[in-house]
């Protein structure tokens, strides 16, 4: 037994095992640190307040928006190239050329948090002179947080997310030790971000020192022959990422330009718990793209059927959390910000509406770029993005935060047509006759969730029962995914062959 769980933990074998292992060790760190570090986000939001929390935010979200392009799926790239190949020197011609290329990027980003952030204007001068007094931190804090994914992306290349897992906990540890002892000891917004960028410097030295052996020859196997290809194939994914920003992180900045720190501050609260979230269908989607490179255009059938279980798989869990969070939205907010952050109850409703198209989407822009058709995740994200910000523009100032979140539902539908559009061109797949357990499932959750919300009876202890109740009612139903996962955690069958026959039957 010890042995079986051991090389289920630690070791690949067949494809089955090795999505769910990557799953399972992505789901503890990714999971594990983000709650880690969201009780120091909810302890940072009751110390210092809606106005100062949003400040903080907006600062930070700021200098992502103008930054996005360090990223500029060059980890994207290197982790599908290097997944394809198993030539040595030719993984570590792309590792150095991709990280040479990451570097000038970085610096190109870090120049812009340090002079340009700090002189666009916002509704309030007091929200721009105090944001300016942390982008020197936060510069920081992009330079360690860049170096610590490209080295994830090293990690995910080579399916070890085991050590990700790690290090991901390391570094969310320290954010939270040293966020805490700053709130504790200072309590300012300046103190608590040079303790945020204190911790993510702990978590990028930590993972170079795991990965020195796989860099060693980083710096001197640079290949000028690699950057035509290595730059062609991310930058259509790089621009769909700055499209995508517009549909996602424009919300806090034109709060920020619209209406005041404490609107962004209301804003920004919710919208962490949404982002929390969202790393379930981004675990999967991590967990799963080195097996859609070797499937896609090799065995589009073997693709298909994966797909279709991996998106009723986000479904079975969007379902639920989306209406669950429609009837106790007020009192999740309450309970976790404080009665101060009431005011974001009604953003915070319309924003659990976007886990019902974001969950499938992500599965999806990973499964387009498996097929190497990034550049249809640009008219996605254009369509999106774009839409996003028209909508903030004609919304923001009649419904306030409120409007932000409904122009955010609204893009993401618009854009989320195209991107099933595009699947059902590339390799189409059945995904709506597969919900219907799901939704039985769902509307009985939602009554037992508002019939115990009537009794006066807690919300955690309503959020179980109900959780309960829901998965019962899959069981009785015999729901397949359910039925797959038993078997995944069961190591029941080991070979890839398996996957095929247990999707199609």
């Amino acid at each position: 037994m010890v042995k079986k769980i051991k090389d289920f933990l630690f070791y690949n074998t067949t494809a089955r095992q090795t999505v769910a292992k990557n799953t399972l060790w992505l789901s503890v760190s990714n999971f594990g640190g983000r709650i880690v570090r969201s009780i120091l986000v909810i302890y940072a939001a009751r110390i210092l307040g809606p106005t100062e929390w949003g400040i903080f935010n907006y600062a930070i979200t700021i200098a992502a928006f103008l930054t996005l392009f360090v990223d500029a799926g060059v980890n994207q790239t290197m982790m599908r190239e290097n997944a394809k190949t198993t030539d040595p020197k030719h993984k570590i011609g792309i590792l150095s050329t991709s990280f040479f290329l990451k570097c000038v990027l970085l610096t190109a980003g870090i120049f812009i948090v340090l002079f340009i952030a700090p002189r666009i204007p916002t509704a309030e001068a007091v929200m721009a002179e105090k944001a300016a007094a942390l982008f020197p931190f936060i510069a920081l804090i992009l330079a360690f947080d860049t170096l610590r994914q490209f080295g994830f992306s090293v990690i995910d290349s080579e399916e070890k997310m085991q050590w990700e897992a790690g290090l991901f906990l390391l570094t969310n540890l320290s954010i939270v030790g040293a966020g805490f002892f700053a709130l504790t000891h200072v309590g300012t917004v300046v103190s608590f971000t040079v303790a945020y960028a204190a911790g993510t410097g702990i978590g990028m030295i930590a993972t170079f020192l795991v990965l020195r052996h796989y860099f060693k020859g980083l710096l001197t196997n640079f290949t000028r022959s690699l950057v035509k290809p290595i730059f062609f194939s991310a930058w259509p994914f790089a621009i769909s990422g700055l499209l995508g920003m517009l549909m996602i992180n424009t919300d806090v900045v034109m709060i920020g330009w619209l209406l005041s720190a404490e609107n962004v501050g209301l804003y920004s609260a919710p919208q962490r718990i949404i982002q929390l979230l969202y790393l379930i269908p981004s675990i999967i989607s991590i967990s799963i793209l080195p097996v859609f490179a070797r499937l896609a255009r090799n065995d589009d059938k073997k693709m298909a059927h994966m797909l279709e279980y991996l998106i009723s798989a986000t479904f079975l869990l969007a379902f639920p959390l989306a209406a669950g969070g429609l009837l106790l939205g007020q009192n999740i907010i309450s309970f976790i910000f404080g009665g101060g952050f009431a005011a974001a109850t009604l953003s915070f409703r319309i924003l659990l509406l976007t886990l019902l198209i974001d969950f499938p989407a992500i599965i999806l822009s990973n499964a387009i770029f498996s097929y190497n058709k990034q550049k249809k995740l640009i008219v996605y994200s254009a369509l999106g993005g774009f839409s996003n910000v028209f909508l903030n523009i004609l919304l923001i100032p009649v419904f306030g935060i409120a409007g932000c979140a409904l122009a955010t539902l609204i893009a993401q539908c618009i854009s989320n047509i195209y991107l099933w559009h595009t699947m059902k061109a590339l390799n189409p797949i059945a995904i709506f006759p597969r919900l219907k357990n799901i939704a039985i499932a769902t509307a009985v959750m939602a009554v037992t969730t508002f019939g115990i919300s009537l009794l006066s009876i807690h919300i955690l202890l309503n959020i179980i029962i109900s959780a309960c109740a829901y998965f019962a009612v899959l069981y009785f139903l015999r729901e397949p995914v359910l039925r797959e996962i038993k078997v995944m955690l069961r190591q029941t069958v080991s070979t890839e062959q398996a996957v095929y026959e247990s999707a199609s039957g």
